[in-house]
């Protein structure tokens, strides 16, 4: 894509003042997802914010979404990178790298809240909670991606999910007649939420702030949760290679978990080019050393057309294949 229209774009909306933000071309994706593979996006914008600039940056958003859409150029919102694969073909427009969203969270100790910016880490948000002496965040440690990503897709584990605790959250939604500007909803009870679906997935929108309802508790204790939880993942092998995690949803109805149902089938270990079940949990693709993304892609359609034909089951995937495909 033309990089004088992007230009053009970030000029018309980018405050000068924002030193904290960089903008870089033919960004290697590959570079900013747990998977390590995709090829590059037209545009790449990321830095760290500068504290206390927060009006200013959540401007920059939403006049970015705008000027962006009036040129016709596309926006993807980039949280932690832990749930996509990118095409080797990269992403075209404009990528906005969320990590550049994060720092101080917000706590109202009256009501047991705590808000955190979309682009901050899970495993720093289980962490802040902690410190706070609220406990309900302790099922993030140790999970990559973002409080952004993990309220889009009302991630989940260990029986415990976004929506048990969520109470509100800030975003930027466009509509075609006014273009985008920030709302707020809140969330009763977890209304409007699913296993691994949100009310947001259906919107045009970037999500800005969530808080979180949750419980007073005892600082030792979450401590000796979080810790169990991020050892729990190390041994199951999450961190051994690049990876996404889950490959594949898991559906009640199969009374089953997706990896015992694939590893039933003696498809752990099988690979495509660099791509490969993991020899140590069936639900895990994993990048062996030199995997593409078509690789992953392959694989993923591979294994749901082995599960349908042995078992007449159809697995929904997780990962979300992103990009120029």
């Amino acid at each position: 894509m033309c990089n004088d229209l992007i230009n053009k774009i970030i000029d018309e909306c980018l405050d000068k003042n924002l030193c904290g933000i960089k903008v870089l071309y033919d960004e290697p994706m590959s570079k900013h997802t747990t998977f390590k593979v995709g090829g590059t996006a037209d545009c790449f914008i990321t830095g760290q914010q500068i504290d206390g600039n927060e009006e200013k940056y959540s401007a920059f958003f939403v006049d970015l979404l705008n000027s962006a859409k009036k040129e016709g150029v596309p926006v993807f919102i980039l949280g932690g990178g832990a749930n996509i694969v990118v095409s080797d073909k990269g992403i075209r427009g404009i990528v906005l790298d969320m990590s550049l969203w994060a720092g101080k969270s917000t706590l109202c100790e009256s009501e047991n809240k705590i808000v955190f910016k979309s682009g901050t880490t899970l495993d720093d948000a289980a962490d802040a909670a902690r410190a706070a002496g609220l406990s309900g965040l302790e099922f993030l440690a140790g999970m990559p991606g973002t409080i952004g990503g993990a309220v889009w897709m009302n991630a989940r584990c260990y029986g415990s999910e976004i929506s048990d605790v969520i109470c509100n959250a800030e975003y930027a939604a466009g509509s075609e007649q006014c273009g985008y500007s920030v709302k707020k909803i809140e969330i009763k009870n977890g209304e409007g939420f699913s296993y691994k679906k949100s009310p947001f997935q259906s919107m045009d929108c970037l999500i800005l702030n969530a808080s979180f309802k949750l419980k007073k508790g005892d600082k030792n204790k979450m401590l000796a949760q979080t810790e169990k939880y991020r050892k729990d993942r190390r041994e199951k092998g999450h961190y051994f290679f690049p990876s996404a995690g889950s490959a594949f949803k898991n559906n009640h109805d199969f009374c089953k978990p997706t990896g015992q149902i694939i590893d039933e089938l003696g498809l752990k270990g099988f690979q495509i080019g660099g791509a490969q079940i993991a020899p140590f949990h069936g639900n895990i693709i994993i990048n062996t050393k030199n995997a593409s993304a078509a690789d992953i892609r392959n694989l993923t359609e591979e294994i749901s057309v082995k599960v349908r034909n042995a078992a007449g089951l159809i697995l929904e995937p997780e990962i979300l294949f992103v990009g120029e495909w």
